[in-house]
């Protein structure tokens, strides 16, 4: 019990420092800039261009909306993890908005604001993702949207906030959208490095009571090959077949969601894989 509290203050503390980076990322450098790297902040950019409404309101009015959403489609366990990020983003974004005046980049160049606010706001992105929170806004989208198609957060934010940024690039200029475009490819990065790790490789060890199922999905529908390997349970005894794969970490999802639709009571163990040489 000692240990699950500790780790709950820890991902509690990783969540908070990550909502603190997202909304210095967008106070910082997106906001002063009008730099719309998608989501509900990016398009508060916009609702403030033309109507001059406070970001941080715009935000908490979406995130109440896409709530309810969550609620609808994720269920009560993934939405009861979006409701505090939900209050706590647009908190910070409050408290953080006027640091432009005393903290500013507009001398800088704009490939550089573009490369930090990417890398502070995907090194936030994933801190609360890898956390199992969420700040709301199009992160419920795209978690809709990484459970639907079976993709990752980071390709997932990518697909959801190509729209957000398109509208961008209408209202501020197709100059903007080059820049916007980085930003969106850093975050995806950085988030997905910080939620998968840097390995370019995954190695999936799968026990499964549908075993021919499972090894099917793997060979046929993702490519790549399987190991079997005879164990034995260390409780009961009892002997027990492990499959054993490796995909590369951009397949991590597919895998995982493929996995809990064939057998939802199947145990498996994911490990980094730095270096996979022979093999077909």
């Amino acid at each position: 019990m000692e240990i699950k509290h500790k780790l709950k203050i820890k991902e509690l503390i990783e969540f908070i420092i990550g909502c603190l980076f997202v909304a210095l990322a967008f106070n910082l450098f997106m906001s002063p800039n009008n730099l719309v790297a998608g989501g509900v902040s990016g398009f508060s950019l916009v609702l403030k261009h033309f109507f001059g409404l406070n970001p941080s309101t715009i935000i908490s009015i979406a995130n109440i909306l896409l709530i309810i959403l969550s609620f609808l489609v994720l269920g009560k366990e993934k939405t009861k993890m979006t409701i505090l990020g939900s209050i706590l983003f647009p908190i910070f974004v409050s408290l953080t908005e006027h640091l432009s005046t005393y903290i500013s980049f507009k001398e800088s160049e704009m490939i550089l604001i573009a490369v930090f606010g990417g890398v502070l706001q995907g090194l936030g992105a994933g801190l609360i993702f890898r956390a199992g929170y969420s700040t709301g806004g199009t992160d419920i989208l795209n978690m809709i949207v990484s459970k639907i198609f079976k993709i990752s957060l980071g390709n997932s934010m990518f697909f959801t906030d190509g729209l957000i940024i398109v509208i961008g690039a209408f209202v501020f200029g197709f100059n903007h959208l080059m820049y916007s475009l980085i930003i969106l490819y850093l975050i995806s990065t950085i988030t997905d490095k910080v939620v998968l790790g840097i390995s370019d490789s995954k190695a999936f060890y799968i026990i499964t009571s549908k075993e021919k199922e499972v090894k099917d999905f793997i060979i046929n529908k993702l490519q790549h090959g399987v190991t079997v390997f005879n164990a034995k349970g260390g409780y009961n005894l009892e002997k027990q077949d492990v499959l054993m794969c490796v995909i590369p970490t951009r397949e991590y999802y597919r895998l995982k969601e493929g996995i809990k639709e064939i057998d939802e009571n199947a145990f498996f163990v994911v490990t980094d894989s730095y270096e996979v040489e022979g093999g077909a």
